[in-house]
C-alpha cells in the first residue's frame, strides 16, 4: 500500500518534488514507518519480489538444460505471472515504476545495484558448483546477458505504454541475443514460426 502511493505522487507531481513525508501522510503511515519498510526513498520504487520469483522459477526448472533457457525461461514465466489478463492494475503499477525508472537518473543509478544483485540471485538459483571458476563465470554471463534482454525488453515495454505482452516482448529480445530456439519447445516470440 506504502508503494503503491508513493508511485502514484511520484508520477503525478515528480519523484524529486515529492517528499517521503508525502508519501507517508498519503499512506496514512508515519514516516518511520515508511523507513522501516523501505530505507532509501528510491526503495519506494524498486524495491520488489521479482529476483525472488525469477529465482523460484530457476532453481525449479531442469539443471541439464542451457543455462540461458533455464534463465530465460523464468524470465518469461515470471513476466506472464506478474503481467497476466486479470491483472491489469498490477501491469499499470508496474509500467508507473518502470517509467519512474527510466526517467528518473537517481533510479537508474540505484537500478544497477539491484541489476548486480538480481544477477547474484539467479547465478545462487542456478545451483552450478560455485567452487569452479569457470562456471561461476559461465553462470554470470548468462545472468548478465539474459538481464540485458530483459531490460531491453522492459524499456520497449513501457515505451509502447504495455500494448504488447511483456512476456513475448522478453521472448523476442532474448531469441534476438541468442537465437530462436533459446526457450524450449521451439521459437519463442508468440506467433512465430521457425525458421529455415
Amino acid at each position: 500500500m506504502i508503494q503503491a502511493h508513493a508511485v502514484r505522487l511520484f508520477t503525478e507531481r515528480g519523484y524529486d518534488a515529492t517528499t517521503v513525508t508525502e508519501v507517508a501522510e498519503a499512506a496514512g503511515v508515519s514516516p518511520m514507518t515508511v523507513y522501516r519498510h523501505f530505507p532509501t526513498k528510491e526503495d519506494l520504487v524498486l524495491v520488489d519480489q521479482h529476483g525472488q520469483l525469477v529465482a523460484e522459477r530457476i532453481a525449479a526448472s531442469p539443471a541439464a538444460h542451457p543455462l540461458v533457457r533455464r534463465i530465460g525461461g523464468a524470465l518469461i514465466g515470471s513476466a506472464a505471472t506478474l503481467t497476466g489478463d486479470d491483472l491489469t492494475t498490477d501491469k499499470q503499477f508496474l509500467l508507473a515504476r518502470l517509467r519512474l525508472m527510466i526517467s528518473t537518473p537517481a533510479l537508474r543509478a540505484r537500478h544497477l545495484d539491484n541489476q548486480y544483485a538480481f544477477q547474484q540471485a539467479i547465478v545462487e538459483a542456478l545451483g552450478d558448483d560455485d567452487t569452479d571458476p569457470d562456471a561461476a563465470f559461465h553462470a554470470q554471463a548468462a545472468a548478465s546477458a539474459c538481464l540485458a534482454a530483459l531490460h531491453t525488453a522492459l524499456v520497449r515495454w513501457a515505451e509502447d505504454e504495455g500494448r504488447t505482452e511483456l512476456p513475448a516482448l522478453i521472448a523476442k529480445a532474448l531469441a534476438a541475443a541468442f537465437g530462436d530456439d533459446m526457450v524450449e519447445g521451439g521459437p519463442v516470440a508468440a506467433g512465430d514460426q521457425p525458421r529455415g
